[in-house]
């Protein structure tokens, strides 16, 4: 006979118990929000309204803006109000949801930064043939496979621990539900469950960056040919890609790449993968790049202009 599912709800414990620091969380991460949205959108708002900004690695970069607007949206919110209850609860289908969510749009993040370490690739490696290799159908099927990639990664994340039985305790030391707390809350063995879930995010984690690393070092040999210019712009453009691999790969691969347990730092690990890199990308991508940089200053002249009218 099976265990019986009777938990409606998890406790989640936040990052810190005392109300100072919950008020200080709120504030902070609350701007942070604010920034990440605005920054990512802002982005993504100068890229379809600019003529210039219409090369591949924009395509890319625009897909990587939405979905670093959604990831931390998946969970933050949620951090923020519970900074004001004294019970921190969030039902059982709310936590899945949360759980699908920030695998879903954390793990497209990836596949998306290696569809641009490709473009890059391409266009440093063998520029001759980059408008053939990098077409619009060929782009819209590398973001397309990123999204579906994603989704069939947190779908399998989210059956594997929805069907597991929760039959208390239901308290969760963590500010969102995550696979490997819950995996310890479940009153089954789950050995087998978080082996697969360690060989999944393995391959997708490990596999992309061992993929990006090998791509960003052909591409630094191959820019020894290049002339001065050439090669300041291109190391430039690289130089962005691998701060945010950095950024965007460390985290998870501390997280998910180990054995289903949890350790004490696992909440700051995941909090600054969930906020920084999508607060951040948005300065990475447009501080570095004057296209990026001169499409911006012709949006707000021309937002300017029409306000003056």
């Amino acid at each position: 006979m099976g265990t019986k599912n009777n938990v409606t709800e998890f406790v989640l414990f936040g990052l810190f118990q005392s109300r100072e620091m919950q008020l200080v969380c709120f504030v902070v991460f609350s701007l942070f929000h604010v920034l990440t949205v605005l920054g990512n959108l802002l982005v993504i708002i100068i890229i379809n309204a600019s003529k210039t900004l219409n090369s591949p690695m924009y395509f890319f970069l625009s897909h990587l803006s939405f979905a670093d607007m959604c990831y931390p949206s998946a969970t933050t919110p949620k951090m923020i109000a519970n900074s004001f209850m004294e019970r921190k609860t969030i039902s059982f289908n709310g936590c899945m949801t949360q759980l699908f969510s920030a695998h879903f749009f954390g793990c497209t993040e990836i596949f998306l930064l290696t569809a641009m370490a490709y473009d890059r690739y391409v266009a440093i490696c063998r520029p001759l043939h980059y408008t053939a290799i990098m077409d619009r159908w060929k782009c819209g099927l590398l973001a397309g496979a990123s999204w579906v990639g994603g989704f069939l990664h947190s779908i399998l994340q989210t059956l594997l621990t929805v069907q597991l039985p929760f039959c208390g305790p239901n308290e969760i030391d963590n500010f969102f539900c995550d696979v490997h707390p819950l995996l310890k809350l479940a009153c089954a063995d789950t050995y087998l469950v978080g082996l697969i879930v360690m060989v999944n995010s393995s391959m997708i984690t490990l596999g992309s960056f061992i993929i990006l690393i090998i791509s960003y070092m052909v591409i630094l040999l191959n820019l020894r040919n290049q002339s001065s210019e050439g090669w300041r712009k291109a190391l430039s453009t690289c130089g962005s890609h691998i701060i945010t691999v950095l950024l965007v790969l460390l985290p998870p691969m501390f997280m998910y790449t180990r054995p289903s347990t949890t350790l004490a730092a696992d909440k700051l690990v995941i909090l600054f993968n969930i906020v920084m890199p999508p607060l951040l990308n948005p300065l990475i991508y447009t501080l570095r790049n004057n296209e990026v940089k001169n499409a911006m200053r012709k949006l707000f002249r021309v937002e300017g202009s029409m306000g003056e009218k």
